[in-house]
């Protein structure tokens, strides 16, 4: 691996350690990553995929999963309507529908591409609800997110020359001290 994508690799792997410093990561739950390779590399988000910049930051995220026991959801492109990449396990365990696409680096865009090539057992599904995600290159994950997103901060804001946002998720807040409600009709 050479220098540069050695440092993709670090600024991730700090980046997740700060995160976790902030955060409970919930064993078996989903953490959507959306990645632009391209956004990485200094060029417009879908004109300049790497599969090698995808290969540095999987075995990270591979990584984290082991770890802390999720399931890692890959979104794809806009041209496959931000489909994500998931095990078939988890996909069985949320009982989720697979759609009938393969990601390809122009369509789908290459993290997603080598996350279906060297997961086990990969699938491609529609939708989900993360509990946390990380977002690298403004690729917009939070239509996987589970309401109610909540940004963190790091020290780190960018991997390469990429915009990096990480979220995790919280309970609605229902009722409470600040809550108004409506005065019941009185008889």
């Amino acid at each position: 691996m050479d220098e540069g994508m050695k440092l993709l690799k670090l600024q991730l792997e700090q980046l997740l350690e700060e995160m976790e410093e902030q955060t409970t990561i919930v064993p078996g739950t989903f953490f959507v990553i959306g990645c632009s390779t391209s956004e990485i590399a200094g060029k417009r988000i879908g004109t300049g995929g790497a599969l090698e910049v995808a290969e540095a930051l999987f075995e990270t995220m591979n990584e984290f999963s082991k770890q802390h026991k999720v399931y890692l959801a890959f979104q794809g492109c806009e041209h496959i309507n931000r489909a994500l990449t998931i095990e078939r396990e988890a996909a069985e365990k949320f009982n989720l529908d697979t759609v009938s696409v393969i990601p390809a680096v122009h369509a789908g865009g290459s993290m997603s591409t080598y996350a279906f090539e060297h997961m086990k057992d990969a699938v491609v599904v529609e939708s989900i609800r993360a509990n946390a995600g990380i977002d690298i290159g403004q690729t917009l994950i939070g239509m996987h997110l589970k309401p109610v997103a909540v940004p963190l901060r790091t020290s780190i804001n960018k991997i390469g020359d990429a915009i990096v946002t990480i979220a995790t998720t919280r309970p609605k807040l229902i009722g409470g001290e600040r809550a108004i409600y409506a005065r019941p009709e009185e008889d």
